[in-house]
């Protein structure tokens, strides 16, 4: 992908409004290349392209200007209908030198030539005067229309008549067509969308401002694009490939990628509104049913973006990453010694030593057969050094090593790619990145990985029963627990916790608070209201809006859990008790919101342990009591209400007992999950 230059050289050191090309082989994207001409360019787009054609592969070509003008302009000028002509006729008409170029006066003489010099053409940007081209749009004429088709469907796109000032391309299209033309006859290369794309070159027109965001603080916004856009293109399947390149504009041409902006993006589908539908007649869902359903039925609804691999912790990868590097990138030493190459029999041993030593860091040199070396542990092996023996076991006298055998050859020291060698898929598409994964991409070469945004979540209460802490609570009134513990779970999940307040009992309240969220927010989740009765305002609200499900999950705690969608925004109702809603959360939301967060499905690992207590369980329901572990055992909260918060912070996990009927007693073993495997 290129990002192309209509001006003049732009000298040795990198800048913007230069040339830039972006290299995207399947899902490794190489670092940007500045090319500070068209000469430079045209010579290192065409050897480029002959590598690619000796090993055999396939390019999809792309360049940032357009490939036709309005309809009409091609067969006034050159009396053909074939914009490949128009191509050709440029071609002939540019000079083009590093230093100048005849762009200016050629727009004049098209301008005298087609309507009197005073249009289609305008904006000098020359000091001196170009008969025929005005330098502002001052008594235009333009008896061709003012945009192409696709510039008028592509939002902020210039029109291509402008040749000078901010936003124009016309003088790219001048630039820019010779070497196209050229590029085109050379490699036989098919041009989209006038061509079928049968050929193994396809020169397709790109604009990058159409699917690629701002670039990050410190970088070339044109260095960044091109990468960006050939990074997207590259990630495309075959069957999105030609939806895109389904398009009839055999004139004008058009740019690729226009209206199907969110697939190049990576922008997940909507959910349906239909999503959370349960089967016709379950009444109780099953906690392994329910959580498959989810599984099966929610998708990401989050885009994507690049971060540096330095500040990737936490967050989801978006795409499999590969190692770019070997690692160890070269043969080294695993030890402090000395190195020759070649094992050594029983018996005493004598190698001379030559100059100098090698150190981590060092540039590999050479050793000559039957000699040895000095290595620091993580030096690269000199050539010819394939063994290292411990410095304790030599004695080094009179310029020579002298040791005994027997050491094998290869011994204390590491192969090049022995940990992982250059492209190594090193991490999948879905992984929440920890630490040791920022150390394997960086020890890789991987400076930068494709993410997950984060997912917004906000949290919501309801019911005129609560009131903020700090405020005065009336008779009947509690202090709202609910808000402050979800949104400090949504955080330590990973996700962005969004405050909505709360509401009273009021379901205008109720759906004015959900349209005001579903702008801001991924997801929502409310506590309070989420069952059948008459205050439960969540789930009529829900309910009346067509898109929810009441799923009666035999759980306890918890069981009614309202899930449905608002304007698009997914919504987890959650029961009103602090227990409960923090049962659900772990049980259900956090998995959910992984998935929705473009995560794998997360679930928590747990441990077989001793009971530490008794209790007779009916039939019916999973039950997750409050636990925590003291001397080896599980013990439980005395209390299994829902509403007794202190048994939260008291417990350090959940045991988690069947839906069988059971008897524990002390030392029988039971399922404890530590709250640590919830991430929480």
């Amino acid at each position: 992908m290129v990002d192309w230059s209509g001006g003049n050289d732009r000298g040795a050191v990198p800048k913007a409004d230069a040339i830039w090309a972006g290299v995207a082989r399947g899902e490794t994207v190489e670092d940007p290349v500045y090319l500070r001409n068209r000469k430079i360019a045209e010579d290192w787009i065409g050897a480029f392209l002959e590598d690619e054609l000796a090993a055999g592969r396939r390019v999809l070509a792309g360049f940032d200007f357009p490939f036709g003008y309005p309809t009409g302009f091609c067969a006034a000028l050159t009396g053909q209908g074939d914009p490949l002509a128009l191509w050709d006729w440029f071609a002939e008409q540019i000079d083009d030198a590093p230093d100048a170029n005849n762009r200016f006066d050629l727009a004049g003489q098209i301008n005298r030539d087609l309507v009197g010099g005073k249009g289609p053409f305008w904006a000098n940007g020359l000091k001196r005067d170009v008969p025929g081209l005005p330098r502002r749009k001052d008594g235009y004429v333009n008896p061709f229309p003012e945009r192409r088709l696709a510039e008028g469907q592509a939002k902020g796109a210039f029109t291509c008549w402008q040749m000078a000032g901010a936003g124009a391309v016309g003088s790219q299209v001048f630039m820019g067509l010779p070497v196209l033309s050229r590029l085109r006859r050379r490699f036989d290369a098919a041009v989209w969308p006038f061509e079928p794309l049968s050929a193994p070159i396809a020169i397709v027109e790109i604009w990058p401002s159409l699917t690629v965001g701002p670039a990050p603080s410190g970088t070339i916004k044109d260095a960044w694009q091109v990468a960006e856009i050939a990074r997207q293109v590259a990630a495309l399947s075959a069957e999105t490939l030609t939806q895109i390149l389904d398009v009839n504009a055999p004139e004008e041409g058009w740019i690729f990628g226009l209206g199907f902006e969110r697939l190049l993006r990576g922008t997940p589908a909507p959910l349906r509104n239909d999503c959370f539908a349960l089967p016709t007649g379950v009444h109780w869902t099953p906690v392994d049913e329910a959580m498959e359903l989810l599984r099966s039925r929610l998708s990401p609804v989050t885009g994507q973006e690049t971060v540096d691999t330095a500040d990737a912790l936490g967050r989801i990868s978006a795409a499999t990453s590969f190692a770019r590097r070997a690692n160890p990138p070269l043969p080294n030493t695993a030890v402090d010694g000395y190195g020759f190459a070649g094992g050594r029999p029983a018996g005493a041993q004598v190698l001379p030593l030559v100059q100098g030593r090698a150190a981590a860091g060092d540039a590999p040199g050479a050793v000559p057969a039957g000699q040895a070396i000095r290595v620091l542990t993580g030096a690269a092996l000199p050539a010819g050094v394939d063994t290292v023996i411990l410095q304790e076991d030599v004695t080094v006298r009179a310029g020579a090593i002298h040791f005994q055998g027997p050491i094998k050859a290869g011994a204390n020291t590491r192969k090049a790619g022995e940990d992982v060698v250059a492209g190594a898929e090193i991490l999948q598409a879905g992984r929440r990145m920890a630490a040791a994964d920022l150390a394997l991409l960086t020890a890789t070469g991987v400076s930068q990985v494709r993410v997950r945004k984060r997912l917004k979540v906000g949290v919501l209460s309801t019911g005129d029963e609560l009131v903020d802490a700090g405020q005065k609570a009336a008779p009947g009134q509690i202090f709202d627990a609910n808000r402050p513990m979800l949104l400090a779970m949504i955080r330590q999940f990973g996700h962005v916790p969004i405050d909505l307040g709360r509401v009273g009992d009021d379901a205008d309240a109720l759906r004015a608070r959900l349209d005001s969220a579903a702008n801001k927010v991924d997801a929502i989740v409310t506590s309070g209201g989420a069952s059948a009765g008459d205050e439960d305002h969540v789930s009529a609200v829900l309910d009346a809006a067509g898109a929810m499900a009441l799923w009666r999950i035999a759980i306890k705690p918890g069981r009614p859990l309202a899930l449905g969608m608002w304007q698009g925004v997914p919504v987890f109702g959650l029961p009103g008790n602090p227990v409960a809603a923090m049962v659900c959360t772990l049980i259900f939301a956090r998995p959910a919101l992984g998935l929705l967060a473009g995560a794998d499905w997360e679930e928590p690992q747990g441990f077989d342990v001793p009971a530490a207590f008794d209790k007779r369980k009916k039939a019916g329901r999973r039950e997750y009591l409050r636990a925590r572990i003291r001397a080896g055992r599980a013990e439980v909260f005395a209390s299994e209400g829902s509403g007794r918060i202190s048994g939260l912070s008291w417990a350090e996990g959940l045991v988690e007992l069947p839906e069988a009927a059971m008897q524990v007693s002390a030392g029988d073993v039971v399922r404890f999950i530590p709250f640590g495997s919830f991430g929480t």
